[in-house]
């Protein structure tokens, strides 16, 4: 790896289209006026392969932003469906999508916006089988995701392909936006070498997110990727920008690659990934799945063993629809308060779940180490408790 200064300019990643047709030049005309991309830059966003991992809050604004600059090519892996709740930052979803797979409402939106953009979907969860090859077939991987597990697992995969990663995420009022590439500079290792346990990390559907915080840093991050393939001005590559909204202030930090080569970039070699260390699949955590405790809830009413089924989604959720049988117990409350709050019996084991996963997994940590001797997790969550008792 030869790191770029900071303050230095990157070449552009992208090679030009042949050409641009009459009706695009009068379509980007006001990009074609800026020196520092004029036709040439144009050309080579026309040319250019951009993956949008997610399409949820920050996706949206990416997606969007990049098929009105002419982006050739726009891929969005995503395996999630749109939901009312969405719909407060998600501005590329509408009423109407609810229940669609995200990657589909996506594509129609960014279609509407630019019928000559090429919109590829990958219904999918990122994984380690998935990922490296996924990345091949694009320039510039952008990550919108909202959990440490995938972060990492694109920071690594995007460390295998050489490809460069434009990194974002929102919590609440604040936001972070970074560029990573190894081989010019830092990754998300050397900004983060560890992701901390998954019960010190809120989500949004926890502690909330401010809804156009979203299109702050989005805009933010498809500007980055716009930069990179057409080797306009200087990129965050090395930096790190926050912004907290509440008080519009920003701030900048430096970003190094770690000298120790058995950690960040120098980590990864061939097909071996860091991040399946932070696999979601977490084996600390007994998995159930949806026809056991289907079972145990048929025992359980018929005067079988005891259990307790906790919903530790919000209680907003709950209220929406539940489990038959199960208490509202939420995990931005047990990071809170403690499992106390929930007044567990200690001598029944403990049946978790979420909406997918990762809540519950947290939730579980937390039981454990109260001394709760036997807590389980329900494989797939809710998700998968509609799905198969429908």
């Amino acid at each position: 790896m030869t790191p770029t200064p900071h303050g230095a300019s990157l070449p552009p990643l992208v090679a030009p289209a042949p050409g641009l047709e009459p009706e695009e030049i009068d379509r980007y005309s006001r990009h074609i006026l800026l020196p520092e991309i004029g036709v040439a830059g144009q050309r080579r966003l026309k040319n250019a392969r951009v993956l949008v991992i997610g399409g949820g809050g920050l996706g949206s604004p990416i997606l969007l932003y990049l098929a009105a600059a002419g982006v050739g090519t726009l891929g969005v892996a995503d395996d999630d469906v749109v939901e009312a709740s969405n719909l407060q930052r998600q501005i590329v979803h509408g009423v109407d999508d609810i229940g669609r797979l995200k990657i589909d409402s996506a594509r129609d939106a960014v279609t509407a916006v630019n019928p000559r953009v090429k919109v590829r979907t990958h219904p999918l969860r990122l994984s380690r089988e998935s990922a490296t090859g996924l990345f091949e077939e694009y320039d510039v991987v952008v990550d919108g995701t909202d959990n440490f597990a995938t972060r990492y697992l694109v920071s690594d995969a995007a460390t295998v392909t050489g490809k460069p990663c434009v990194w974002g995420s929102i919590l609440r009022f604040q936001c972070q936006v970074s560029v990573f590439w190894s081989t010019h500079g830092p990754t998300y290792r050397d900004l983060y070498p560890d992701a901390p346990p998954r019960e010190s990390a809120p989500s949004c559907g926890e502690a909330g997110v401010f809804g156009v915080l979203c299109g702050v840093a989005g805009s933010l991050m498809a500007a980055e990727a716009i930069k990179l393939i057409t080797g306009t001005g200087r990129t965050l590559l090395g930096r790190l920008a926050t912004f907290d909204l509440a008080d519009a202030t920003w701030r900048e930090f430096m970003v190094v690659p770690d000298p120790d080569p058995d950690r960040g970039a120098g980590a990864v070699t061939g097909d071996r990934f860091p991040g399946d260390s932070c696999s979601d699949q977490d084996p600390g955590n007994a998995l159930i799945d949806v026809e056991t405790l289907s079972n145990a809830l048929g025992e359980r009413s018929s005067g079988g063993a005891p259990f307790e089924l906790l919903d530790v989604r919000e209680a907003d959720e709950y209220s929406r629809e539940h489990i038959s049988g199960a208490r509202s117990a939420p995990l931005s409350r047990l990071r809170a308060d403690g499992p106390g709050f929930v007044a567990l019996p200690d001598d029944r084991p403990i049946i978790v779940y979420c909406k997918a996963g990762p809540r519950a997994r947290a939730a579980a940590a937390l039981l454990l180490a109260a001394g709760h001797p036997d807590v389980r997790v329900l494989d797939g969550g809710f998700d998968r408790w509609a799905l198969q008792s429908h």
